[in-house]
């Protein structure tokens, strides 16, 4: 385990040592030139964790920790801006906007453009630092607190881990998006990098938050639940230890078995029948065809009367239709002889037709829409509707009115 450490951390120093004028380029300059350099030497050096691309229209930038290291080293007070406390980094953010829109009104470009520079630095910053946040928490939460041994040692772990979800929370709570998105104004460097890249970051680490503690509630229910077995185990082994002759009974034999032991399932379950159940839908659907079937074979009237009813009633359907189709008819026809426009209800009353009114406008409209679509094309339809004064959304048809176009 050392050895794989000591070489890891020998081929980051041997890299930060070989490629010293990119990291220094970055430092100074605040991003890398990418097309001064090789694409495999910035791949290695992303790979290693010195530099990160904060998202894809973005620069290669130091990390937050490499960075750090050198403002140590280097005693550069000035670029001191990395800052746990994210309600000082927000402060100081306010501070930088305040320079650089004075140097911008006062014409000072290359002032401006410096202030430009540490406020972007310091925007990826924090950014870098809640998002090296989370990525610590969720390696914690893959290994499940396999650094530490005892069970009671990972749920400390894992209300430690809750605590500083908390706390990267309770530092979100600081961004008041409306509060930046006035102080950025109309410039459009500063919105985009002060409300677009702020929000668009504070959201994707808020629903990875979420996920955190989801996790993390669900690997402390699983830690207390081996708590509680390994407690009764325990509690069981030092019983044994007390009482080197104890024999456990034999509860086959009792009337009333602990729940503990009494794990076995019936061998019989019991049986009813449940109407509500939906699995038992199509069995109860044929019993119950089953009985209808039956009692119209023991209901039924005899053959030959019914076929007699069934012929009288077809035969006077049919004149009735045949009567009603034939006056419907004979209205397309006055309608296409005087050319006039005249509502059906008008045509039933002054032909004293016999129809009810309803079945008569209805026997109006199926006339027309059977009509072929040459045909159809040299009427005019018009319905005359009034609001169902019960069930809104519904029409109700009280006439309609045919010409000939």
């Amino acid at each position: 385990m050392k050895d794989n450490i000591t070489q890891a951390g020998q081929k980051l120093l041997r890299a930060m040592a070989r490629h010293s004028d990119i990291i220094m380029q970055a430092y100074v300059k605040g991003a890398v030139d990418e097309g001064q350099h090789s694409p495999q030497v910035l791949d290695n050096l992303q790979s290693l964790g010195i530099l990160w691309r904060p998202d894809i229209e973005s620069d290669l930038r130091l990390r937050r920790i490499v960075r750090a290291l050198l403002e140590e080293g280097l005693s550069d007070e000035r670029n001191r801006q990395v800052d746990a406390n994210i309600g000082s980094a927000l402060a100081k953010v306010t501070t930088l906007v305040a320079h650089y829109k004075e140097a911008c009104n006062k014409h000072r470009f290359a002032e401006a453009e410096s202030h430009m520079a540490d406020l972007t630095e310091l925007t990826y910053a924090m950014i870098d630092s809640l998002k090296q946040g989370v990525r610590g928490l969720w390696s914690r939460i893959h290994k499940e607190f396999g650094y530490v041994a005892s069970i009671d040692a990972k749920i400390r772990e894992n209300q430690l881990a809750q605590q500083q979800v908390t706390d990267i929370l309770s530092q979100l709570e600081m961004f008041h998006f409306d509060k930046l998105a006035q102080e950025a104004g109309s410039n459009r460097d500063l919105r985009r990098l002060l409300v677009v890249t702020l929000q668009s970051n504070f959201a994707a680490v808020t629903q990875e938050l979420s996920l955190v503690q989801a996790r993390l509630n669900e690997l402390l229910g699983r830690f207390r639940e081996f708590q509680g077995r390994t407690r009764l185990l325990k509690g069981f082994v030092l019983h044994l230890e007390q009482q080197p002759d104890y024999s456990p009974q034999n509860y086959a034999k009792h009337s009333q078995v602990p729940n503990v032991f009494n794990q076995a399932q019936a061998i019989i379950e019991p049986a009813a029948v449940d109407v509500r159940n939906a699995n038992h839908e199509a069995e109860l659907a044929q019993i119950v065809g089953r009985i209808k079937a039956i009692f119209h074979l023991r209901s039924q009237t005899p053959q030959a009367a019914a076929q007699t009813v069934k012929v009288e009633q077809s035969e006077a359907v049919a004149l009735a239709e045949n009567k009603i189709r034939k006056s419907v008819e004979d209205y397309f026809c006055h309608i296409i002889d005087t050319g006039a426009r005249l509502s059906a209800l008008d045509y039933h009353v002054e032909h004293k037709l016999e129809f009810d009114h309803e079945a008569w406008i209805y026997q109006v409209i199926g006339g027309y829409e059977a009509l072929p679509t040459g045909d159809k094309a040299y009427f005019g339809l018009e319905k005359s509707l009034r609001d169902h004064p019960q069930f809104t959304g519904n029409k109700i048809i009280e006439d309609v009115a045919l010409w000939f176009n």
